[in-house]
């Protein structure tokens, strides 16, 4: 299988890495096709867009029409074999991006899925990432539905669809599994060893390899930001500071509890834990409440540790990155 080259920084080109069982539950559903569609879900920079991107070459391999959706990055593509649609798709595209109508992008790609059905009795598959951002939460659940309606109730028959969606924010995560219209699977940061693979391509100088795990929990994009920032980690924290609002007013409303999480994010798992306080941490894209429990069945993936105090994983909630947390930690210091 060809490996799809990604920017990991500026300049720095390189090889989709590791994630090979996450690879090889794609090639079951690729026989079998999806049930319903599989909404993934986990910490913001864990790797999911790469996936994606590694997922949709290696579906076309296999020899799946895809349709690649990924309104945040304007990027839309329509591989597939009837030249027709094809090009009504592109030029739908052109047309909607002059307008910046990513939102409806992302609803009429559904309708030449539709059309590719009537066309052509093949597989076909789509692959969207962070399109809930671009449709609003309000139209989650409905956005979730017609990706169902595609495998459920086709235009015609067809051989056999794989949909995978992909998302950050812990409040689609809530939207999406107040219905049984998806399967909803946790995807994790970089297992330890598969980090190391893409720590090995990042030039030198750089910290031990041991010091950069501690930091990014395995996490690709603050691995990234970190060698962009050339290792000044006391500037990368104070800028996820100033991005996730850490304002006086939130440090002083709800100190106890983040002084505790900061220690312990298994101390929001606590009865008495306001959910207003989680709700807003799923917010800002921070932790990630109620993890699965580490069955290899139940992720995309390998699954975190059972409970690593180190990089800020609990045993039901996680910090998504120990750099999210030393961010609140130096919140809390200075306010």
């Amino acid at each position: 299988m060809k490996r799809v080259e990604l920017e990991l920084v500026s300049g720095l080109r390189v090889e989709f890495t590791d994630r090979e069982r996450a690879l090889g539950q794609v090639g079951e559903w690729a026989e079998r096709g999806t049930r319903f569609p599989v909404v993934i879900f986990g910490p913001e920079g864990c790797g999911k867009s790469a996936f994606l991107r590694q997922v949709s070459a290696m579906l076309k391999e296999l020899g799946f029409d895809v349709f690649y959706l990924h309104p945040l990055e304007w990027e839309f593509r329509a591989e597939v074999a009837v030249p027709d649609i094809r090009r009504e798709f592109v030029q739908f595209v052109e047309r909607a991006l002059g307008e910046n109508a990513l939102g409806r992008v992302a609803w009429v790609a559904l309708d030449f899925v539709r059309k590719l059905q009537k066309a052509r009795r093949g597989r076909i598959a789509v692959v969207a990432d962070d399109v809930f951002q671009a449709i609003g939460l309000d139209a989650v659940a409905a956005y979730v539905k017609a990706l169902l309606n595609l495998i459920e109730y086709p235009a015609s028959r067809y051989e056999r669809m794989v949909v995978l969606v992909a998302t950050s924010e812990g409040v689609s995560r809530r939207e999406v599994g107040r219905h049984l219209w998806a399967e909803v699977a946790p995807m994790w940061n970089m297992s330890k060893e598969g980090f190391q693979q893409l720590y090995d391509k990042i030039p030198s100088p750089k910290p031990p390899f041991d010091e950069a795990w501690r930091l990014t929990g395995g996490n690709p994009r603050m691995l990234s930001r970190l060698y962009e920032a050339l290792w000044n980690v006391e500037g990368v924290v104070s800028r996820l500071v100033d991005e996730k609002r850490f304002s006086a007013g939130f440090v002083a409303r709800w100190r106890r509890w983040l002084e505790a999480a900061v220690e312990d994010p298994d101390a929001l798992w606590s009865p008495d834990a306001p959910e207003e306080l989680i709700d807003e941490l799923e917010e800002r894209n921070l932790i990630i409440y109620h993890m699965y429990r580490r069955e290899e069945w139940a992720w995309i993936d390998q699954p975190p540790p059972e409970k690593d105090p180190e990089i800020g994983v609990g045993r039901r909630v996680a910090w998504h990155t120990p750099l999210h947390r030393e961010a609140l930690r130096r919140a809390l210091q200075e306010m």
